[in-house]
């Protein structure tokens, strides 16, 4: 089983940036047949339902985002290192939540349409979470 850690969350004023890792353990994002997992960030504030942020497809091409962070958030990975970034620029007290990484195939990804690109539920493997917290 793929097992995923997140880092680099912390407390940020308004407007602050952070940059969020996900990383590999265990096991290399590779899938089979020269396929990679697809990884999405997901984050969940309390009392609220986990929300898709961004997920990127296996070969980084394909990049989607939700519309309360586009502009200010970007995906990348670095498959030589196992390790998929979030980006977070112009953080907004509402971003506060605790960030997770999640990963599925990439090929079972391809199939998705934009909108399920961002759903929870298309993820099977999950990190701990890292808090973000952003405030004065």
């Amino acid at each position: 089983q793929l097992l995923l850690a997140e880092s680099g969350g912390g407390l940020v004023q308004p407007g602050g940036s952070l940059r969020l890792s996900c990383a590999a353990s265990g096991f290399t994002l590779v899938h089979s047949s020269s396929n990679y997992y697809a990884i999405g960030w997901f984050r969940q504030a309390p009392g609220k339902e986990r929300e898709g942020v961004s997920s990127i497809s296996g070969s980084g091409v394909s990049r989607n985002y939700a519309d309360s962070v586009k502009g200010r958030f970007t995906i990348s990975r670095d498959n030589a290192k196992n390790t998929v970034y979030l980006q977070m620029n112009n953080l907004k007290p509402e971003d506060t939540a605790i960030y997770y990484c999640a990963a599925t195939p990439a090929d079972w990804y391809q199939t998705l349409d934009q909108t399920m690109t961002l759903d929870p539920a298309n993820f099977d493997s999950w990190g701990q979470g890292t808090q973000v917290a952003v405030s004065s």
